[in-house]
């Protein structure tokens, strides 16, 4: 077996954003993927299989546990590693440490929706949140926006949000704040990443013409923004087939009559591809749920391991 290992400390620093964009934009350019996941054991201690197939880009498998007290015995809470596959005779071309694709995917997930859907020239970013996935979107929308001045970080534990602006670094003043509210009123993107079951972000707090960009629920039972804010804004997601269904963000208000399946205007799929407009006027608010999904592992995976 040729397949190389590639690991977070080795591969990190060769790769940088505009790649990972580039890469999501071209997967997004070639049939549609099929995909299928598989969890296996309790909730406290979980398998988790995400499997994708693209025509033209291979085969790739993410297999992670799960396991929530991990942190406490001084280990972490995700451990796996992604498998990437060669289209024509299946050969295993390289193994790919599973948090290495996990924070360039989710990432370049949401900075894609808003350079599709937000207006071009931010200046001000509010992140919602100050964990892991929050230190990779001030380097991912700093990197992908020149326009912006200044990110703003709110979280539920203040001093997490100030460690957070203390540790980025000088591209763009990195500053944490105590009202959400006032500042979700003055952002020209509001991107949320936290482990919220009921809404954090109020549609009323909105401006007109702001991008919503909503990470944290990725479980049933899960979701950030309120229902005026899912039914107010204009909705896209980063695929139909890992969103609607799966995740409480979409599926909650579907249950509920606030919205219909059809709110859902466009995805990745749709806007990149197929033709579809994004941001339907300047003053519009835009709201894009990023679900993941093992089909942007394996687009991931496969620059990775071009690339690193």
């Amino acid at each position: 077996m040729d397949a190389r290992i590639i690991t977070y400390d080795g591969a990190r620093t060769a790769l940088d954003w505009p790649g990972a964009l580039a890469a999501l934009e071209d997967g997004h350019r070639r049939p549609r993927a099929e995909i299928g996941d598989l969890f296996l054991g309790p909730p406290e201690g979980t398998l988790l299989t995400r499997a994708a197939r693209i025509e033209g880009l291979g085969y790739g498998v993410k297999s992670v546990t799960v396991f929530g007290d991990n942190p406490a015995a001084g280990l972490p809470s995700v451990q796996g590693a992604m498998f990437v596959f060669a289209p024509e005779q299946g050969q295993l071309t390289a193994i790919v440490e599973s948090r290495l694709v996990t924070e360039i995917k989710t990432a370049a997930d949401s900075v894609l929706g808003a350079r599709l859907l937000a207006r071009p020239d931010p200046r001000h970013l509010l992140i919602v949140g100050a964990g892991t996935v929050a230190q990779s979107l001030v380097g991912a929308y700093s990197a992908a926006f020149p326009s912006l001045e200044r990110i703003s970080v709110w979280a539920r534990r203040p001093e997490q949000a100030e460690a957070l602006a203390r540790s980025a670094g000088d591209t763009v003043p990195v500053a944490a704040v105590a009202d959400l509210e006032q500042a979700a009123g003055q952002a020209d993107i509001v991107s949320s990443a936290t482990m919220a079951r009921t809404p954090v972000l109020r549609g009323a707090w909105i401006a007109p013409g702001t991008h919503v960009d909503l990470i944290g629920a990725f479980k049933a039972d899960m979701r950030e923004a309120d229902d005026a804010l899912i039914s107010g804004g204009a909705l896209f997601v980063d695929s139909r087939e890992t969103t609607l269904g799966h995740i409480g963000e979409l599926t909650i208000p579907i249950e509920v009559g606030v919205i219909g399946p059809e709110a859902v205007r466009a995805d990745f799929y749709d806007l990149i591809a197929g033709g579809v407009p994004g941001r339907p006027t300047d003053d519009a608010v835009t709201v894009f749920k990023n679900g993941g999904g093992a089909h942007l592992d394996l687009m991931i995976a496969d620059w990775i391991a071009r690339t690193a």
